[in-house]
Parts: structure tokens; C-alpha cells; sequence
């Protein structure tokens, strides 16, 4: 797997820490978020499902987030296969809640000092508490993802996002469906 900052995996978090100019967390548009928030229930694989296009994603396929617990941060390793290189791809970063771990409000970071909104506006859980269904926005409503526990996610749920996507003024149809299945 290469691993060079030309060929970095931009997934939900990536593209946040691209957008700071200082330490500072730039949240241009705050929305609401998930309270409670626990983070226990997020940890884990998720695949992103649908996004807004941005360059660092372009033709990115099978993307997915990996979330886990280091100390204080939270670890972030995203991976996608590169279908223009046909290569897989990971990048790793670094989040850490801005007010309180009880909110779904982080900060992320994959280049030092630079760090970026990731605001958990809406989410689902099954009956075991654990968290299934994710619908993310970044600083702004240029950056949304749609994660999922699975590889699909079902059509209600599906509709819910878009929904909420809708009221943040972020149309369905500039969202890309991200393919999830085997590379060659």
C-alpha cells in the first residue's frame, strides 16, 4: 500500500484537516449534533456510502473509516481502493472531542496542527446501543458523508439523510454513491 501524502485517502475526515489555517477548529456552519454522544458505540469499521465530490475522494471506491481509542485521541485510518491507479490507499489521523465526549463534535487532523469539524449530526443505533447508521457534516455544508455499519444501507434510512441533507440545503443529487464491493 502506497503511502505518500500524493496518494492519501480522503475519506470523511481527511479533507477537515485541509481546511484549518492554524490550531484552531474552523466550524463555519455549526450544525446540530448527536447528545448524548457515546463514544464507544462509534468505534469500529464504517463504510462510507455517499459523499459530496471533492478532489482528495475523486474516483475513490470501497472507502471506508476505522475508528479506535489511543490514550486520549481517537485514531482514524481511512483506506479506499484509487481506481484511476488501481491501488489501495490508507491515511492516518487524529481526533479529539471540542466540547465535551458527550457530543458528537471532533476535531481531525492528518497533517500536524491542522485540524478540521467533524460534526455527527444524526445517527441511528440498533437495539444493542451500537451506533449503525451515521450522517456526518464538516465545517461547512461542502463536506457531508453517509456512513454505514454494512455496505448498504436501507432505504429508509437512506431517505431520513437525504432529508436532513436537504434541510441543510445540500442537494441529493450532487451527492456520489460510493461504490462498496471487489476490486480487481
Amino acid at each position: 500500500m502506497k503511502k505518500s501524502l500524493h496518494h492519501l485517502v480522503a475519506l470523511p475526515l481527511l479533507g477537515f484537516s485541509l481546511l484549518g489555517l492554524s490550531a484552531c477548529t474552523i466550524i463555519d456552519e455549526p450544525v446540530d449534533v448527536v447528545k448524548p454522544f457515546e463514544l464507544q458505540q462509534y468505534l469500529g469499521t464504517w463504510y462510507e456510502i455517499a459523499r459530496l465530490d471533492h478532489s482528495f475522494e475523486r474516483g475513490m471506491t470501497n472507502v471506508t473509516a476505522q475508528y479506535s481509542i489511543d490514550g486520549d485521541k481517537v485514531v482514524v485510518i481511512n483506506k479506499g481502493f484509487k481506481q484511476d491507479e488501481q491501488q489501495w490507499d490508507q491515511a492516518e489521523g487524529k481526533a479529539y472531542f471540542i466540547d465535551g465526549d458527550n457530543k458528537g463534535l471532533l476535531k481531525v487532523s492528518f497533517f500536524g496542527p491542522f485540524y478540521g469539524a467533524y460534526q455527527i449530526h444524526d445517527i441511528e443505533q440498533n437495539s444493542q446501543g451500537q451506533y449503525t447508521n451515521s450522517l456526518v457534516i464538516g465545517p461547512n455544508n461542502q463536506y457531508a458523508w453517509i456512513l454505514s455499519r454494512s455496505p448498504r444501507l436501507a432505504p429508509a434510512i437512506k431517505q431520513r439523510f437525504i432529508n436532513k441533507l436537504a434541510a441543510l440545503s445540500i442537494s441529493e443529487d450532487k451527492l456520489i454513491w460510493v461504490q462498496q464491493g471487489d476490486q480487481q
